[in-house]
């Protein structure tokens, strides 16, 4: 694994647990020799996981819209920083740069990065690993709710299964390196008709 996308908020959070999460993040991924991806802002979560993949000497892609730079939020030392027209063109990039997902803790902005990904990866549109880090307890809501969906019958148990969680960016980054993506039906668009 060459590159991980990190999703995350543009706000510190309300305990210093998600900072320190996030740096330990980006240590690990420096660690490792992996790339980060993420949206190239040097503020809140962002800009911690971004910082400390560089203090380590690792490489820290940016990609950010245009409008953004533009309220000067970008980072200013990242290894590259790509800009883009949209907020659409910044995550199809990020979904071609990377070789993963992970989602810290994070507000909308980062829920609809994640889901958007994750249901990419059940149409067979890719076939990476997807990773919430549950820093300080942060997803076991949303954790509990894809149980429930599972539970319910509005996620089949192959799509649950492609929900990668762990409390520890080394446990996560292991259980990327051995990732088995599961068989997953891909449609055509001719089938719809039929059905």
């Amino acid at each position: 694994m060459k590159s991980i996308a990190v999703y995350c908020g543009s706000s510190i959070g309300a305990s210093p647990v998600y900072q320190e999460g996030a740096r330990a993040l980006g240590y690990e991924l420096a660690e490792r020799g992996i790339a980060l991806i993420y949206g190239g802002a040097s503020v809140g979560l962002m800009g911690e996981v971004a910082s400390s993949v560089l203090e380590k000497g690792g490489r820290a892609i940016g990609v950010l819209p245009s409008f953004l730079q533009d309220r000067e939020i970008a980072h200013t030392t990242l290894s590259e920083l790509i800009i883009v027209d949209s907020m659409h063109e910044r995550k199809a990039k990020m979904a071609e740069l990377a070789d993963g997902f992970i989602a810290l803790p994070g507000g909308p902005g980062t829920m609809e990065e994640y889901f958007e990904i994750l249901t990419w990866g059940q149409l067979a549109l890719h076939h990476k690993p997807c990773g919430l880090l549950n820093i300080h307890h942060y997803y076991d809501s949303l954790i509990a709710l894809f149980d429930h969906m599972a539970q319910e019958r509005f996620m089949h148990d192959n799509y649950r299964s492609m929900v990668i969680t762990d409390t520890t960016p080394s446990g996560i980054l292991d259980q990327f390196a051995n990732y088995t993506p599961p068989a997953v039906k891909t449609y055509r668009m001719d089938q719809r008709a039929r059905s």
